[in-house]
């Protein structure tokens, strides 16, 4: 009878064999022995099985397992592709939102806007908002100006660090998501204009009725006690413009395994490629080298 360590050991070999593994790929299956060791080994070898030889991943990037994980694998991504702000900032100042939905729509609630784990409980919410999205619009288009893909990645690789600049960016788009919530809770208010269908489950659920309860619930605490959930992706890719497709490696030989959340009039949208094992903390699948 083979020990659970010599197992380990026996599949990293074999992953090796088959897939000329990376380090980042070998850290990732070292993290997931660990944190979940008596997890029957074989749905985690079929699961790269099926995402080296299917979807012709080479190589698992590792993303640090904070709160901000996903904002960050995403981001991440569609820095190194060099991709432009979203359409809709064009005719929108996005660094006079928070002053605008506070005096022109009178949204006087979002001086309760949390900064995930910093807990921020100061007066000048709008000036530390206005900061954050600051620094992630100038960021995003410097680099997005970039057209050397290598220097690009060299940017993102000595950007990316957990510093303090990246939570700036996180709380930034956690911003913008909750702008786009106002805007289609207005355009619902409205009969009017059509909203993605992913706003109306949002809105249908106790805890988001209306923009001011989904902040307090869900937002304030991104970064701090949570990630993003099922339905925060639908919102997240709206908001970037984007398209996310997850491999949720436990969900191996269900339709659930690959998993999107773009609708059809958003197909034109980049894609941005994620892996997860528990649907909590998310890495980044390389296709191209």
């Amino acid at each position: 009878r083979v020990s659970l360590p010599e197992l380990i050991l026996r599949l990293t070999s074999y992953f090796q064999r088959m897939f000329i593994l990376t380090a980042f790929l070998l850290a990732f299956l070292s993290f997931v022995f660990f944190v979940c060791p008596t997890y029957p080994l074989f749905i985690f070898s079929k699961s790269y099985k099926t995402l080296f030889w299917k979807y012709h991943v080479k190589y698992i990037r590792q993303v640090n397992g904070d709160k901000y994980c996903l904002l960050r694998a995403v981001l991440f991504q569609i820095f190194s592709q060099g991709l432009p702000l979203p359409s809709w900032t064009k005719a929108t100042d996005i660094i006079k939102l928070p002053e605008k939905l506070l005096y022109s729509q009178g949204c006087n609630w979002i001086q309760q806007y949390s900064f995930g784990s910093q807990q921020y409980t100061g007066s000048n919410t709008l000036g530390i908002l206005r900061k954050c999205i600051e620094a992630l619009k100038g960021q995003w288009m410097e680099i997005s100006g970039i057209k050397d893909q290598a220097q690009r990645q060299n940017f993102c690789n000595a950007l990316f660090t957990g510093g303090s600049m990246e939570h700036k960016f996180y709380e930034a788009i956690k911003f913008l998501m909750l702008y786009q919530v106002i805007e289609a809770y207005e355009r619902l208010a409205s009969i009017q204009e059509c909203i993605p269908n992913f706003f109306s489950d949002l809105f249908r659920r106790d805890t988001s009725l209306d923009p001011l309860s989904y902040m307090m619930n869900h937002l304030n605490s991104i970064g701090d006690r949570r990630g993003l959930d099922q339905i925060d992706l639908f919102l997240l890719e709206h908001s970037l413009e984007v398209k996310i497709i997850v491999y949720r490696l436990c969900k191996i030989n269900t339709k659930d395994f690959l998993e999107t959340y773009t609708d059809e009039y958003q197909r034109d949208w980049h894609e941005v490629l994620l892996v997860t094992e528990d649907d909590r903390h998310y890495h980044i699948p390389v296709v191209k080298i």
